[in-house]
């Protein structure tokens, strides 16, 4: 079953259209990377398939039903989305920063906890186990994204959203954390949808890409197919015309 399709989707912000005519699938146990320059609608789609943004034209089918056709979906809606498998890591990473490591894991794990969840978390990210009792605003960029990840897989979704994973983070920081997300994907056939800015380390790690400019799809294909067509991904971030 396709985790997340959509078809011909327009979205924006008060009634101004960011992305328009998108279309854009990710299967279970695929990594897809959402690339293109600032501008480009890369959060603006990932705002709209969680139903914080209305969308004004095409449809969103998550889990193989279609939940966003041209209007804003309830707030029960949101939820329910959550509650079926989707989980969201914002850019801004939406941690509670008065609260510990651990007592954010805790919000993101289901009412049924196990200590195995948590076991699996700290494989992906065994970093963790030294800060799950500092408070979250008092850490690191690079342990807040960790938490935030963390958080959104302890509660064992099916599709998951990263937006801007890298940002304020060193690279080394970046290589880290990027090969999780194919860790996640490969041991929980978990479909993740990732938006980043270090095209070539996100290529590494995908199976397919979409590159986005001014709102649409330019270009679609395999992972390795983009990041060998260094003449395309040049034209697509600096507006530039390909060389034939």
């Amino acid at each position: 079953m396709t985790l997340l399709s959509l078809r011909g989707l327009t979205a924006g912000y008060l009634g101004v259209p960011v992305i328009h005519d998108v279309d854009l699938t990710v299967e279970p146990g695929e990594v897809v990377a959402l690339l293109g320059p600032n501008g480009a609608g890369k959060t603006t789609a990932l705002l709209a398939v969680s139903g914080l943004l209305p969308i004004s034209g095409g449809s969103i089918e998550v889990f193989g039903t279609e939940v966003h056709a041209g209007r804003r979906p309830k707030l029960s809606g949101v939820w329910g989305l959550a509650r079926q498998g989707l989980a969201h890591v914002p850019e801004d990473r939406g941690l509670f920063f008065d609260l510990t490591g651990a007592e954010n894991l805790r919000l993101g794990q289901p009412r049924r906890r196990s200590s195995a969840d948590l076991d699996r978390v700290l494989e992906w990210f065994p970093a963790l186990a030294k800060i799950l009792d500092r408070k979250a605003g008092l850490l690191s960029g690079g342990e807040q994204q960790m938490l935030a990840l963390a958080r959104a897989v302890i509660n064992r979704p099916k599709l998951l959203l990263v937006d801007e994973m890298s940002l304020g983070l060193a690279p080394i920081i970046v290589e880290g954390l990027l090969p999780v997300l194919r860790s996640i994907a490969d041991e929980t056939d978990a479909g993740v949808l990732v938006v980043e800015q270090h095209v070539s380390l996100v290529l590494s790690i995908s199976d397919r890409a979409y590159l986005l400019n001014r709102g649409r799809v330019a270009h679609a294909g395999s992972a390795s197919d983009i990041a060998a067509d260094a003449a395309r991904l040049e034209a697509n971030y600096l507006g530039t015309t390909p060389d034939p």
